[in-house]
């Protein structure tokens, strides 16, 4: 690991780190810049270090963590580094929202160079929404810096992508997190290794374990209920969409998990050679993968993703939504 990515307090994504640190020493930086990743991989992270980067007060050393731009960044109460916010987990990015946040960021800056604001789940609004940002990406104002978070380039518009500068962010290592996780966090080695393999590379997720002992036992009683589900009949199955439809936000997790259990028994049946995620089922992985054909643990699979990606970018019945991806399930 490097100390530069270090110094920002960013792990697993060095090149971004040094790309951004490079953009600024030499006064390149773009007014418009877009995180694409998965949850939880580090995008709001990055973007709030790159934040700390350009509004901090210190002589040299930027960010220093220390001086009160960084720490009032950290704790979200800078003047000048805003944040849009959604009503819900499962609510869109409203258009008033971005109205709002164009309003305020042509403001001039209260104290630092730029004004910064960044858009989490951008990913979420609707085309007309997208389109509130266009006069601003192209004639932005000389202190105004736009950073986008998305965990897909997919929803959003290529008038967007193509007036940013789209960086990457891919899961970071295993040992990567391994090692973060037991230096940084004092984490006994059992306990990281084991939070590495389950965060699939996403650093935010291992770190959040750390502080949210439930996370483990939730996600637990995930797969407990995926293993009922493939074992009742259609009719209790349907029943138990009928519950899960009533919480949309818990919902999307679950489906998460079981998206993760899924992507495993695909690789364990087709022989991939590649290691799981959820290393602590391995039982029940290798229990369906020898119960279930590869054209079932695909097709059930690519089920629970088109699933996720009708619940968070339609207004799809929920209960149909499950139903469907339920016939599209295996029989064990």
């Amino acid at each position: 690991m490097t100390t530069l990515a270090a110094n920002w307090g960013v792990y697993g994504h060095d090149w971004a780190v040094a790309h951004l640190q490079e953009s600024i020493a030499n006064g390149r930086m773009r007014h418009a810049y877009l995180f694409a990743g998965a949850e939880s991989v580090g995008k709001e992270t990055l973007a709030r270090a790159l934040a700390q980067a350009l509004c901090c007060q210190h002589p040299e050393h930027q960010p220093c963590g220390e001086c009160s731009a960084c720490k009032r960044i950290t704790s979200g109460n800078h003047p000048d580094v805003l944040y849009t916010q959604r009503e819900s987990d499962t609510s869109a990015l409203k258009i008033e929202e971005l109205r709002l946040m164009m309003q305020r960021l042509a403001l001039k800056p209260f104290e630092a160079r730029y004004r910064i604001a960044i858009f989490r789940d951008f990913d979420t609004a609707q085309p007309r929404a997208q389109d509130a940002l266009l006069k601003t990406l192209e004639e932005p104002a000389p202190h105004a810096i736009l950073i986008l978070l998305a965990k897909s380039l997919e929803p959003i518009l290529p008038t967007i992508t193509s007036r940013a500068q789209v960086l990457h962010l891919r899961p970071a290592p295993t040992a990567t997190i391994y090692d973060t996780l037991t230096r940084l966090y004092n984490v006994s080695s059992d306990d990281a290794t084991l939070l590495a393999h389950l965060s699939a590379g996403r650093m935010g997720w291992a770190v959040g374990a750390l502080s949210d002992p439930d996370l483990l036992v939730k996600r637990g009683s995930a797969f407990d209920l995926l293993d009922q589900l493939l074992a009742g009949s259609r009719v209790e199955q349907f029943k138990l969409s009928d519950d899960l439809a009533k919480d949309k936000a818990g919902l999307l997790t679950l489906l998460e998990l079981w998206l993760s259990f899924w992507r495993d028994v695909t690789l364990l049946v087709e022989g991939s050679g590649l290691d799981p995620t959820n290393v602590d089922r391995m039982d029940a992985l290798k229990r369906l993968a020898r119960t279930v054909t590869p054209e079932e643990a695909a097709a059930a699979l690519t089920a629970t993703r088109d699933t996720i990606n009708t619940l968070t970018s339609t207004t799809a019945n929920t209960r149909l939504a499950l139903d469907v991806m339920l016939l599209d399930y295996p029989k064990v």
